[in-house]
């Protein structure tokens, strides 16, 4: 029989907020691949928590090379618990290359669910939550970095963005430049930990402080672009509907979430799915 594959989410900073089972695993784990091996023992030190296992490194500059091992583990039959500094493994962090590896060989893969900076910043920045996508790092040089953010730049979606200290202001630029300066965002550096900042308003005004320099782990959100009042096309308006209602929403509502969606009229979206079924009928 093979092994078992756990991802097991660490703390952004506070240690307390550990999760009850990731002592219980690095017990029992065969193997455990961290990204850097000192901070995890300095974590398992405050929690109490014993590392009989092996202990090996896993990170960016390994990555590739270590995984074939460790998938040889768990082809083994071990129990092989990564854990990246903080958060979940995999969201932009070590992980993602041996989770797929172990999926084309049919390992069994599990998690011991942890704290996560991407929904953290997000429930703290006061920006709309209902839908929202994670876009990682932005690339460091300047035209790509423009590129990118051009990428997104309609998107209706809350956007949420990871960034190093020595960046941030660059990037927050970038974004008032390719978004606008009025568009509202919210930096949280610092999560869960002493100093624990959250800075909300329009990324010109962000980007002016931190003109001064922006110290520690930084998350950026930024509320999506809004929808132009009355531009949507009534084909497209009826393709939405159709959508939601091929997925189950009944079409009231369906109708109701378009024109939201678009910035028109219930009447409006009503109107052109009336004036579609017609035209078919």
């Amino acid at each position: 029989m093979t092994g078992t594959l756990v991802l097991a989410g660490t703390p952004l900073g506070d240690p307390s907020d550990a999760p009850p089972r990731l002592g219980e695993e690095l017990a029992a784990a065969d193997v455990v691949a961290a990204e850097d091996t000192r901070r995890l023992r300095r974590l398992a030190q405050e929690l109490g928590a014993r590392l009989p296992g092996r202990l090996v490194s896993y990170f960016e500059g390994n990555e590739a090379a270590r995984t074939p091992e460790l998938v040889r583990e768990l082809a083994g039959g071990a129990r092989v618990v990564l854990v990246t500094d903080a958060g979940m493994p995999s969201v932009s962090d070590p992980g993602y290359r041996l989770v797929a590896a172990a999926v084309e060989r049919g390992i069994r893969i599990t998690a011991v669910p942890g704290p996560s900076a991407v929904l953290t910043a997000l429930a703290l920045s006061g920006l709309p939550v209902d839908r929202f996508c994670f876009e990682g790092f932005v690339p460091r040089k300047q035209g790509e970095r423009t590129a990118r953010l051009r990428e997104v730049a309609e998107e209706r979606r809350t956007l949420v963005f990871f960034e190093s200290t020595h960046r941030v202001r660059a990037t927050l630029e970038a974004m008032a430049e390719v978004f606008g300066a009025d568009r509202p965002a919210a930096v949280c550096r610092e999560l869960t930990k002493t100093y624990e900042e959250v800075r909300r308003g329009p990324l010109g005004e962000l980007a002016a402080w931190a003109a001064d320099g922006v110290r520690g782990e930084i998350t950026v959100v930024v509320r999506g672009a809004e929808a132009a009042a009355g531009t949507a096309d009534p084909g497209e308006l009826v393709r939405r509907v159709a959508v939601r209602e091929d997925a189950g929403e009944p079409r009231k509502a369906a109708i109701a979430a378009v024109a939201r969606e678009c910035g028109v009229p219930k009447r409006t979206v009503f109107d052109a799915v009336v004036s579609a079924k017609h035209a078919q009928g």
